[in-house]
């Protein structure tokens, strides 16, 4: 044997295989070999922050096998992914193989039979700034973890934990529902008109809408300071339904004119081709996917070979691709469906040594079907979003034609600027390939000065809405946008707190539960230097750095423990957070107290008032008023075991109808 080469997952081996002789043994890690211990912290802070890793139990056989094969080996490559994670799995293989002989590091960001020949042509050395910006994350997180979590034991319940980066997500999830209660709604209307053209008042009606009363604009745009943000929202200067009909009233039956038709041309180009984030979030709002599965599959869908690497802020494609794509399009579409000039897209890439491509297929001729045939359902849904995604970036622009249509009407008091607005594709462009729901509105051919004449005028209620629950989606996009995580992190800090039960899902959006809320409220009375958004993005920045070779690690983390060794002596003496119970109407068939709600490990639960007094509990039974559609039972709100809520029949087992929506079961019905 001349050549060992260790990857960390056997899909990953097996693809590789494919590509290399048979001088090549392929060999897989199985993810990290070395890591902190669980039962203590692990770090001897007054040593450097030395991290004292040890050798995973459920790895013992795994590395041991790679050394006798490295015995045997002329030349070992380690070819773990090309990130920081991958840079230490490297490096702790490489340590504890030890070799006398050659050891070389190889990095590729698709897993082609090109790809590889380049990697092997430019082996390099171990990056140790990557390595040590890597030891720098997990050092911090395991001192903010092993530091924080006993004194939430301590003071607010045994068996929570806190983290340096979910924290501050949690926080934006409690800082949110507090935003939303704090929201005063407010109803307000508008006015519609159906006009009709007074020479053909059989003909379709167009719907105009209320713009301005005496050339004011009628809707206001309000802002609200919120903790991520400013949150924008509209209403109008009609409060009262009263008042709507009153301007109804004062121009019933009134001539209406046209005054102003103005018809352009706009373009709409395509967007980048996906990094991680957006990946994530598109997934989300298109499948329902939480930032988990997506990477999850994504991953999978690297080690086949089918995709190029999945963790990246990169919206940069090579050359070579970009070729490929154009090609492709002109073979598919036509000439006209490519610019004159490929598109280069720039983004906020930090590292020009983490700079990889964005997430695009690695074969142009590999369809949609195949992936299915090949590797099922999931994988080829998130596939055809990656490549129609790529493919539709390096296409012409659409271009859609606007109209817009300018009224007016003068009442016996004021006069009133109605509004009609349409859109027409003119040319597909891009569209063709990555459609985006877009429909065509168009509306009938007006003249200047010409009379209309109203079919119906109907005031419109409306109420202003609080800012939203965050989703998978907007979560990703505000964690990204604050710089707070990294590409490969944005999954794991949203399923961490949702494991924790820190946060629920109703209906795909998260609601923080009494414990995350009161897990938060101790963090920002004590650690708000911690727990918020600027320290946690320029500890970001400092890891980048280390990344660079720009900072010390260890320098870092010295600046950094000082303070916090100090607030947690005088967090020792703080009052102690209680996480509150909802009270019921129902009384304990024990000792007849009151039972309370509570929050456990599993949920939300019934329980005696007087616990630890009387040990009472049962499961809460949240109805809805939905039926089942198979038996007619009631609909309730089950959760599964990781937590994620959903609706079944009252009458399981003898009924399994099952629905993750509320829409879903109102279909069925």
């Amino acid at each position: 044997m001349k050549y060992l080469v260790v990857v960390e997952s056997p899909t990953k081996a097996r693809t590789i295989s494919k590509f290399l002789g048979d001088d090549y043994v392929i060999k897989a890690s199985m993810g990290h070999v070395m890591d902190l211990p669980k039962s203590k912290l692990g770090i001897n802070i007054d040593n450097n922050f030395t991290p004292e890793y040890e050798l995973l139990v459920d790895k013992k056989k795994i590395v041991s096998e790679l050394k006798s094969l490295a015995k045997e080996a002329d030349s070992i490559i380690l070819a773990t992914d090309p990130d920081r994670e991958g840079e230490a799995i490297a490096s702790q293989i490489a340590e504890l193989l030890q070799p006398k002989k050659a050891l070389k590091r190889i990095v590729f960001h698709e897993i082609t039979s090109e790809a590889i020949s380049e990697a092997l042509a430019n082996p390099r050395t171990i990056n140790e700034d990557l390595v040590n910006a890597q030891t720098a994350r997990r050092v911090l997180d395991r001192i903010v973890g092993y530091k924080l979590s006993p004194l939430l034991w301590k003071k607010v319940r045994r068996g929570l934990s806190a983290g340096r980066v979910q924290s501050v997500a949690l926080r934006f999830i409690v800082e949110r529902e507090k935003e939303i209660e704090k929201f005063s709604k407010q109803k307000y209307w508008t006015i519609t008109a159906q006009l009709v053209k007074e020479d053909s008042k059989k003909s379709q009606p167009t719907a105009f809408e209320l713009t301005e009363i005496n050339n004011e604009k009628i809707q206001n745009q309000e802002s609200l300071v919120l903790y991520d943000g400013d949150y924008k929202y509209s209403d109008t200067i009609i409060k009262s339904e009263e008042k709507a009909k009153e301007i109804i009233s004062d121009i019933d039956k009134k001539h209406f004119e046209v005054e102003d038709v103005v018809k352009k041309e706009t373009k709409r180009s395509p967007q980048p081709p996906y990094t991680t984030s957006t990946l994530q979030q598109e997934a989300s709002r298109r499948f329902g996917f939480s930032g988990k599965r997506t990477m999850t599959i994504a991953q999978k869908l690297y080690e086949e070979g089918v995709i190029t690497y999945h963790r990246t802020d990169s919206v940069v494609l090579a050359s070579t691709a970009i070729s490929a794509m154009r090609k492709f399009i002109e073979s598919s579409f036509g000439s006209s469906y490519i610019p004159d000039k490929p598109r280069e897209y720039s983004g906020k890439q930090k590292l020009a040594q983490e700079a990889h491509e964005a997430i695009r297929p690695t074969q142009i001729t590999k369809s949609t079907e195949q992936i299915e045939s090949e590797l099922g359902k999931d994988l080829a849904r998130l596939y055809d979003l990656i490549f129609r995604r790529a493919v539709a970036s390096q296409m012409s622009d659409a271009i859609i034609e606007s109209t817009s249509v300018t009224v007016l009407v003068k009442g016996s008091k004021d006069a009133y600027t109605f509004k009609a607005n349409g859109s027409v594709l003119v040319f597909e462009g891009f569209l063709k390939m990555n459609p985006l729901a877009l429909q065509d509105n168009r509306l009938a051919d007006f003249d200047s000065k010409e009379t209309l004449l109203a079919k119906e005028i109907l005031p419109v209620e409306h109420e202003t809405t609080p800012p939203p629950r965050y989703n998978d989606a907007s979560l990703i996009g505000i964690l990204e946008e604050k710089g707070i995580g990294r590409p490969s992190t944005y999954a794991s800090i949203i399923s961490t707190i949702e494991g924790r039960r820190y946060i629920e899902r109703v209906e795909r959006r998260f609601i923080p539960t009494t414990v995350g809320i009161a897990v938060n409220e101790f963090l920002v009375k004590n650690f708000a230097e911690i727990d918020d958004i600027p320290f946690t993005a320029e500890m970001e920045d400092k890891l980048d750095d280390i990344a660079q070779g720009k900072k010390q690690w260890v320098e870092m983390m010295s600046t950094f423990y000082k303070p916090l060794e100090k607030q947690l002596v005088k967090v020792e003496d703080a009052k102690r957070v209680q996480i509150p119970v909802e009270k019921t109407n129902e009384i304990c068939p024990q000792c007849g107290a009151e039972l309370v709600i509570r929050e456990g490990r599993f949920g939300r639960f019934l329980s005696c008032s007087k616990f630890p007094e009387c040990k009472f509990t049962k499961p809460i039974i949240e109805e809805t008023n939905l039926v089942c559609p198979k038996d007619n039972a009631k609909i309730i709100i089950k959760k599964t075991k990781k937590g994620r809520r959903f609706y079944g029949c009252s009458n399981y087992p003898n009924c399994t109808f099952a629905a993750w929506k509320l829409e879903d079961i109102k279909a069925a019905s």
